[in-house]
């Protein structure tokens, strides 16, 4: 005898339906993810002095989707992070687990504290939201204990002034004359040469060149002041064999086989395997031929070696250097930005080394 399964009263077995995401609120959650991504990158390659890029090289890399979104989220939470930070341990609502996925809770409390209102989505966002009054009140009583009563107050009792500099780009010589280059940019902006580096161009603050087309195609390189004084100071003539010590991103090696006008050889060293492709891509948009890159620490080359002897001077940025170019970099937004900064510049005999740190 058949038996027929009784059907079950209308919704009483059905699981309800998720609430459809709206377009905005379904960005925002992947500018989150993608925002805690970048600030993880930024924070530990702060906190061991060796960034893999600057905040925006981060952002504009094309693994990110919404730029936009992440780098507006990344730089606010940065801005707020010291708050961020003595808000959650007042509040004392992070378990193990939450800690462990810390720069996405910075970013989403940033949201809830300072930013949008956010929407039920993720369970980090769920966490976060549900205890809104604790993180509301560890804040009222932050505001008390540092005697400010308007965040804007409390945000200058932690931070560090800003800065406006000028935007600078430096002219791949290998590919385009810096008068081209000045005709060119001058089209949209006001550009002067600097006084001190020749293919140096100064252009207003802020400008945005990320997706100009001399940039994209390697004839322009956005490059901060501090950062293209270094090749220029040790001068290369054409023929010579330069050792780059810490290469990586790669500014400054094709710096130097433009100054050699493509002529003699470059050995950009990189002790960082993560950060060789970064040196060739660099490398490869510069157009540059006379580049070698070697995965290897400098210090263990032996200048004896036939492959090393010819080397007539060497350039040595180790990677904690840039503090030159805190406004473009938008360093002073790092925890380390008030740690301080160092220049040498040592001669021995005809190897020259010069770092900045």
């Amino acid at each position: 005898m058949a038996r027929f399964k009784a059907k079950q009263p209308s919704g009483a077995a059905e699981n309800p339906k998720k609430p459809r995401l709206s377009n905005a609120e379904r960005s925002a959650y992947f500018a989150r993810k993608e925002a805690a991504k970048v600030l993880r990158s930024v924070l530990q390659g702060d906190a061991r002095r060796r960034a893999v890029g600057s905040i925006k090289s981060l952002v504009y890399s094309p693994s990110i989707k919404n730029k936009k979104a992440t780098f507006a989220l990344v730089c606010q939470t940065l801005k707020y992070l010291p708050i961020i930070k003595d808000v959650l341990e007042a509040a004392n609502i992070l378990n193990s687990r939450w800690k462990r996925q810390e720069e996405l809770v910075y970013i989403i409390t940033y949201d809830i504290l300072f930013g949008q209102e956010i929407s039920f989505i993720g369970d980090a966002e769920k966490f976060l939201v549900q205890r809104k009054v604790s993180l509301q009140s560890a804040l009222a009583r932050l505001l008390v204990r540092k005697k400010v009563k308007r965040i804007e107050d409390l945000i200058d009792h932690y931070q560090t002034p800003n800065v406006s500099k000028p935007r600078y780009v430096r002219v791949n010589t290998l590919k385009l004359g810096v008068d081209s280059a000045l005709i060119e940019l001058g089209k949209q902006y006001m550009v002067l040469k600097d006084d001190l580096v020749p293919d140096l161009l100064k252009l207003p603050p802020k400008c945005d060149l990320h997706d100009h087309p001399l940039v994209l195609n390697g004839s322009v390189f956005m490059q901060g002041k501090a950062s293209s004084m270094v090749a220029a100071a040790l001068c290369p003539e054409p023929g010579w064999e330069v050792l780059d010590a810490c290469a990586a991103p790669g500014n400054k090696t094709v710096h130097l086989a433009a100054l050699m006008r493509g002529k003699g050889k470059v050995i950009a060293c990189e002790l960082y395997k993560e950060r060789i492709k970064r040196l060739e891509d660099t490398v490869r948009l510069s157009g540059a031929h006379n580049i070698e890159v070697l995965h290897g620490d400098f210090l263990s080359l032996d200048p004896k070696d036939p492959l090393y002897s010819k080397v007539h001077a060497i350039l040595l940025d180790p990677s904690c250097s840039g503090s030159g170019t805190i406004a473009e970099r938008l360093d002073h937004l790092l925890p380390s930005y008030a740690a301080g900064n160092l220049l040498i510049l040592v001669s021995v005999g005809n190897v020259y080394v010069f770092v900045v740190c």
